[in-house]
């Protein structure tokens, strides 16, 4: 067995380990907290989380397929290529591990603390958050991304009302990651907690969904598939990353980190790097 061989079923084994237990932890949050839906949101601060979620926000969420395209590489070199209806099925799986088991104990449990924090004006603890996110990026490629997008929606916000200047200076000068600088867009809305994780939540799974269809290619229907199937396991996530404590956040994600590095140097990118 070779080093790559030995490497890849070292990271698949961590893999499976951690999302059951990710998936154990989201099933008893889910049922412990079946708490009634959320008193209605005024139509003002909705809008303005549908506006966060869209994929026309200028922060180019779009370009980045967070190892994705590397993967689907792999895979259609494999000796049998995947067909369509098997590799939308295979890709609706690898998206719901990814986000039980990165952005759940990551960015999206960054943000619970974040969000109150902007809110109270805690700027040194928004600081903090932002230097774990940008000391836990496993990759060059991931860091990059992340602070590209922070600047870029920091940069929507110089035009956008109801944002408090000096937090908003605050968060530019960090260098803002993309969780925190969303933290602050989605403090303003009013909304909770849970409603803005919700919000980022689909937002990354039409970037990702969006990637599958480009690099496979796939169809826009397939897409939808895929998309419903990731939107279906948003809600438990969420409710992971509220009720994960502040020591068990984590960023380990080795066969993420793989790929993502893979994709650094691939000879032919869709994507940015």
């Amino acid at each position: 067995m070779d080093t790559t061989t030995v490497t890849t079923t070292i990271a698949a084994t961590v893999i499976s380990t951690d999302l059951h237990a990710v998936q154990t932890v989201a099933t008893a949050a889910a049922t412990a907290t079946a708490t009634a839906a959320s008193a209605g949101l005024a139509p003002a601060s909705l809008l303005q989380l549908i506006w966060l979620a869209s994929p026309a926000l200028p922060v180019g969420g779009f370009s980045y397929s967070e190892g994705l395209e590397a993967l689907i590489l792999r895979e259609q070199e494999a000796p049998e290529s995947i067909a369509n209806t098997a590799s939308a099925e295979w890709i609706s799986n690898w998206l719901c591990d990814q986000l039980q088991l990165t952005l759940a104990r990551g960015d999206l449990a960054v943000m619970v603390q974040a969000i109150p924090a902007w809110r109270a004006g805690q700027l040194m603890r928004v600081t903090q958050l932002n230097d774990w996110l940008l000391q836990t990026r496993e990759t060059s490629e991931l860091r990059a991304q992340a602070e590209q997008m922070g600047r870029s929606l920091c940069s929507w916000l110089r035009h956008h009302d109801g944002v408090d200047a000096a937090q908003l200076a605050h968060c530019e000068q960090l260098p803002p990651t993309y969780p925190v600088a969303f933290a602050l867009a989605a403090a303003q809305t009013g909304a909770s907690v849970r409603d803005c994780l919700l919000t980022y939540a689909f937002g990354w799974a039409e970037n990702m969904v969006q990637a599958a269809i480009k690099s496979v290619p796939l169809g826009q229907t397939t897409g939808q598939r895929i998309l419903a199937r990731v939107s279906q396991a948003i809600p438990a996530a969420v409710q992971a990353a509220i009720v994960l404590p502040e020591d068990e956040r984590q960023a380990f994600s080795p066969m993420l980190a793989i790929l993502s590095s893979q994709h650094e140097t691939q000879y032919s990118r869709l994507f940015r790097s």
